[in-house]
C-alpha cells in the first residue's frame, strides 16, 4: 500500500539544518547583515556600485564588494558593466533575488513594526538581569 503525502509533507531535495547542504550557504548570504540589507536596497530597483553602498549605510567597500559577488555567484544578483569611461557597473536583481527579496522585505517590516515591543522587552530584561 503506498502512502499518499501532502503537499507540505514532501521531503525537500535540500535541507538547510544539514551540514553539507549547499542551501546552508546561500542562507547565510541571504541572511547575513548585509546580504539582507543589500537585496532590500536593491529590490528598490538597478543600483550603481557607489549609489549602492550610500544607501546600505555602514558597509564597508570591501565587505559590500564580497556580499555583491556571493549574491550574484547564488544567481540572486545581475551584474551589468557598460563598456564607458569611466566604467558603469549597475547590479539589479535577477527574478530569484527579487522574490528573496520581497520575502526579506516582508521581516525586516515585521522587525521595524515590532521595534517599540522589542525596546521595551530588552529593558525589562535589562532591568532584571543587569544589562551586558
Amino acid at each position: 500500500m503506498t502512502t499518499v503525502r501532502r503537499p507540505e509533507e514532501q521531503e525537500l531535495p535540500f535541507n538547510v539544518f544539514a551540514k553539507a547542504c549547499p542551501s546552508r550557504g546561500t542562507l547565510e548570504h541571504v541572511t547575513g547583515r548585509w546580504g539582507a540589507l543589500t537585496l532590500g536596497a536593491l529590490h528598490e530597483g538597478s543600483l550603481r556600485f557607489n549609489e549602492l553602498r550610500r544607501r546600505v549605510d555602514g558597509v564597508s567597500e570591501k565587505m559590500l564588494s564580497q556580499t555583491l559577488h556571493a549574491l550574484e555567484r547564488d544567481g540572486l544578483v545581475h551584474r551589468e558593466a557598460q563598456p564607458t569611461n569611466p566604467p558603469r557597473v549597475d547590479y539589479e536583481l535577477t527574478p530569484l533575488g527579487y522574490e528573496v527579496a520581497r520575502r526579506l522585505l516582508s521581516l525586516i517590516q515585521c522587525v521595524e513594526g515590532s521595534m517599540d515591543a522589542v525596546l521595551e522587552a530588552r529593558e525589562r530584561y535589562d532591568g532584571t538581569r543587569g544589562a551586558r
